[in-house]
């Protein structure tokens, strides 16, 4: 059984996109856990969250993460994965966990659509203030980070897979 690797970050940061080049890299399967909750619930992230709301959304994600198989597999995570401890725990007793770390100031360029974009978050908070608030849950349970702003998909994936080979 290979060890597996999760991916843990703000939405922008690359995850899916790492997530499928790394898993082709290292021969690994690949789950991305918001398209997994969507299949499942047969809704999108953003209509989880209004019919639902954002509790909803986050407890759906842990319940989703600690119902998978850890053997062998790439897991990119939404980014409120961090908030569901029991979860967080499970994935870091069998896997290994990579922050890809990008600066707010990026990832503001990247995200054009946060109001509808299915972020699980207080309806009156602020993209700056999520990011705050979970900057410091992804630094608690990364085993490893990547700073991803001035990398490409392709420089993470080899950072990475050096870092597992090692």
């Amino acid at each position: 059984m290979g060890q597996s690797i999760v991916l843990i970050g703000m939405p922008g940061a690359g995850k899916s996109t790492v997530g499928v080049l790394l898993a082709k890299a290292l021969g690994m399967n690949f789950v991305d856990t918001d398209v997994l909750i969507q299949v499942r619930e047969k809704n999108t992230l953003q209509e989880i969250m209004e019919s639902r709301g954002y509790l909803a959304l986050r407890n759906i994600e842990e319940q989703t993460l600690l119902n998978l198989a850890l053997d062998s597999i790439v897991i990119a995570t939404g980014g409120s994965a961090i908030y569901g401890e029991q979860a967080m725990d499970y994935l870091a007793s069998e896997a290994r966990i990579v922050f890809i770390n990008v600066p707010l100031e990026v990832l503001r360029a990247r995200i054009h659509n946060y109001d509808n974009r299915g972020i699980a978050r207080r309806l009156d908070q602020s993209f700056e203030e999520l990011y705050e608030e979970r900057y410091r849950l992804y630094h608690k349970y990364a085993d490893d980070e990547i700073l991803g702003d001035t990398l490409s998909a392709a420089e993470i994936v080899d950072k990475i897979t050096q870092s597992y080979s090692s």
